[in-house]
Formats: structure tokens, C-alpha cells, sequence
């Protein structure tokens, strides 16, 4: 991310600051507006449209691909399956990430949205190699296909695919929760309509190798939708640092805030989507303490983040030159 210069701070101070350790804050940047909740009443009842509509599909989708013993049909329905799976956990992660903050669990459940996209990768990853190990099977011993069934349900597949897409494009996608469940829904629309070509050429031709092909490219889909939830999800459960933000970048904005001699301990993470959170140890000049200064240069810190780095929560420790040395596990 690209970021100005950090200004002079208004001369608003904290009272609730003492000795070295600086409030935390939960100001937002300038232009910016943040969803502590992955999915709002509205995104739910989409969410749950788009899975009635699913669901229904579904049962269909299992019927015609053992009438027509079509291996495209069942992955499209283990895809499918997947679908389901994930626009649920969807809706019960919105359900949890709504729960105020209490007790123990400071920051809510709102981490439960990224919990659901690690099951949906998971369970698609599972899938994914089932059928491949099933396709090549298929490819090497073709049975016989229905292609006018396997066409007819494939089409069905692509208007339901392409209702629910339409709901859930109304969505808040900025968040892993929605963004994961709308990921499936489109990957499945592809998928039916590889399988409607499949089914085309099955019946056209009889080229029965079509239906295995067709469910070999489904379960490709399927293994890259696991690979980008899981990847996004694990980011967030090992705690990385944002993809949007430079750490090297906020290192320098900090150290031109007036006073400050050094910064150490730097950490930014994502505690669910679109809520990163930093914290940070700074070394400032020793007269900061003794002129009462301090909440100064706190201001000064948090104007550096607010309106240049899409980060959410931050706190500071401040601290005099040589305070590290009495820090265990400081870096």
C-alpha cells in the first residue's frame, strides 16, 4: 500500500495512559468503514436462499446421475454437496460471528468464519482427489452414459447455479465467510456447464470417455477452490500479516513519528476478515516521560495508521532506549 507522510497529531491526548503502556485503539481510517461482522441480516437471508435452492438441486442432481450412470453428474453433486456444506457453515459462522464479545472470548466468535472456510477447503480437497482417482478409473474403463440425462440435468444445474449466484452477488463479499460460500456456488457453474458439453457429446457421438473427462476437469475445480480457502484460511489461523499490508512500509511510517527512536516487536494479523489488528513496542526519547508528552506521541503513532494502512486495531507499548534489554522474547 502506498502512504503519505505521518503529520503533526492533534493535541488530543488519552487520559487513560500511564507509565509506557498506550490505549488501545479502535478508531478508523479516514474513508474507510470496517464490518466487525462477516454477514449482516441481509447477507444471511441470501445465504439461505441460495441454499434452498441448492439443496433442492441436489436431490435431483443424485437421482439422474445413478439413472444415467454418469460419473460428471455424481462430481457435479459431490460439488454440490460441498456447496451445501460451505453456504451452511456459512450462515451458522454469521450466526456465531454476531455474538457480542464476553468473558473469555474478548474478540466474539468472529473467528468461527474463518474456522467454516478451513472445513470447506478440506472437505473439497477430500473430494477433489476422491474423483480424480474415480475419473482416471472411468477414462481407462468407460461404462455406458445417458448423455440426453446427463445434458438435461447439466442445463438445470446451470440456471440454479446461475439463480443462486445472482443472490449471493448481492452479498458482502469483503469478508472469507461470504467470499468462500460465493467461490463454491461459481466453480460449480463452471463445472455444469463443462458437464453439459460433456453430455452434448455424449449424445451426439457416443464417446462415452466425455462423462470421465468432464468429471476429471470438475474435480480440478474443485482441488483450486480448496487450495485458495485453505491457503486464506491457514493465513489467518497461523496469524501472517495481511497481504495489503507492507510490515517494512509501517516499520518507516512509525519511526518518523516525532520522538520515537526505534520500534521492535512489530506484529500485524488478521483476527477474521477485514479485521487486522497490530501491535508494537517503541522506543521514544526519554524526555517524552518526564514532560508528560507520552499521549502525544501515542496520537502521532495511530495518525500514521489511520487513513494509510487498512488496519483496524492497533496498540503500542511505549518505552524508554534500553528498556528491551529487560524484555524476555523481545524481537
Amino acid at each position: 500500500m502506498t502512504a503519505a507522510g505521518c503529520g503533526r497529531p492533534a493535541p488530543t491526548g488519552h487520559d487513560g495512559t500511564r507509565g509506557a503502556q498506550g490505549p488501545h485503539n479502535h478508531g478508523h481510517g479516514q474513508g474507510q468503514a470496517h464490518s466487525h461482522v462477516p454477514s449482516g441480516s441481509a447477507d444471511r437471508g441470501r445465504l439461505q436462499a441460495a441454499l434452498a435452492l441448492l439443496v433442492g438441486f441436489l436431490v435431483i442432481e443424485v437421482v439422474a446421475a445413478v439413472l444415467s450412470h454418469s460419473l460428471a453428474l455424481l462430481a457435479d453433486a459431490g460439488h454440490m454437496l460441498a456447496d451445501v456444506g460451505a453456504l451452511a457453515g456459512a450462515l451458522w459462522a454469521a450466526h456465531l460471528a454476531a455474538k457480542p464479545a464476553r468473558d473469555r472470548w474478548t474478540f466474539g466468535w468472529q473467528r468461527a468464519e474463518i474456522l467454516s472456510a478451513a472445513v470447506n477447503g478440506a472437505t473439497l480437497a477430500v473430494l477433489g482427489v476422491v474423483l480424480v482417482v474415480a475419473g482416471i478409473r472411468r477414462l481407462l474403463e468407460p461404462s455406458p452414459v445417458t448423455g440426453g440425462v446427463v445434458l438435461g440435468v447439466a442445463l438445470l444445474g446451470v440456471v440454479v447455479n446461475v439463480a443462486a449466484t445472482a443472490v449471493l452477488a448481492r452479498a458482502d463479499r469483503s469478508g472469507l465467510n461470504v467470499a468462500g460460500a460465493f467461490a463454491h456456488v461459481v466453480t460449480d457453474l463452471y463445472a455444469f456447464a463443462g458437464t453439459a458439453v460433456a453430455g452434448l457429446v455424449v449424445l451426439t457421438t457416443g464417446f462415452a470417455r466425455a462423462d470421465a473427462i468432464a468429471s476429471l476437469v470438475v474435480a480440478g475445480l474443485m482441488l483450486r477452490s480448496a487450495w485458495q480457502l485453505l491457503r486464506a484460511a491457514g493465513g489467518v489461523l497461523l496469524e501472517a500479516a495481511p497481504e495489503n499490508v507492507d510490515l517494512a512500509e509501517v516499520r518507516g511510517h512509525l519511526l518518523g513519528a516525532p520522538h520515537v527512536l526505534g520500534v521492535h516487536d512489530l506484529h500485524v494479523w488478521t483476527v477474521t476478515s477485514a479485521l487486522p489488528a497490530l501491535s508494537a513496542h517503541i522506543v521514544v526519547e526519554e524526555g517524552c516521560f518526564s514532560t508528560g508528552s507520552a499521549p502525544q506521541v501515542l496520537d502521532a503513532l495511530q495518525s500514521c495508521l489511520r487513513g494509510h494502512f487498512d488496519v483496524e486495531h492497533s496498540t503500542f507499548q511505549l518505552e524508554p532506549a534500553g528498556h528491551s534489554r529487560h524484555e524476555v522474547g523481545t524481537h
